[in-house]
């Protein structure tokens, strides 16, 4: 195979009759050279083999990546699971405190104090019971029956009523958070 740079020198040293016969050689020559050059031959064994080669390096990496991803969702979730669990542990704690709170809210009125009220005529007892802690006050006609209550409640000043229906109210309502002060 002759190459271009020997083709063009020999061109210049060669005399000016002799071009066209030298230009045709060459053309022959460089365009049999360019019929003769090896292309690549594509073996499908050797491009399964090359294909297969890949899939296996890269198999192990990407393996890693997948199961890094699973951990990072299952860190996350884990969170979240973390997050309600605590969010249910202070609702619990909430709870609890409400029912001690409601508990000793009943125990103020021990029924020594309560027969008293029983015993007392409605107006009596409403003047008495506006004078005393509106928690007090409640957890006695709490404990009376629910006519005593309703006389007690209707000879009482309207305003300091109205805080002891409230407070009774959200005394039997589980729903009541330890944020709502009942006074």
């Amino acid at each position: 195979m002759i190459s271009i740079v020997i083709a063009k020198k020999m061109l210049t040293s060669c005399r000016v009759a002799a071009v066209p016969a030298m230009t045709a050689l060459l053309l022959s020559a460089y365009a049999t050279a360019a019929q003769e050059a090896p292309k690549p031959v594509v073996d499908p064994a050797s491009s399964q083999d090359e294909i297969r080669q890949f899939c296996t390096n890269i198999a192990d990496p990407a393996r890693d990546q997948r199961y890094l991803l699973q951990k990072q969702e299952l860190e996350k979730l884990q969170a979240d699971v973390n997050q309600r669990i605590a969010t249910m542990d202070q609702r619990k704690a909430e709870y609890e405190d409400w029912l001690k709170r409601r508990d000793d809210f009943l125990k103020t009125a021990d029924s020594g104090l309560v027969d008293i009220y029983k015993n007392m005529k409605p107006d009596a007892a409403a003047a008495s019971l506006d004078q005393v802690k509106v928690t007090v006050a409640a957890a006695i006609i709490m404990k009376l029956s629910p006519r005593q209550s309703s006389l007690i409640l209707a000879e009482m000043d309207a305003q300091k009523a109205a805080v002891v229906t409230n407070i009774i109210s959200s005394a039997s309502d589980p729903n009541t958070s330890k944020s709502k002060d009942p006074s």
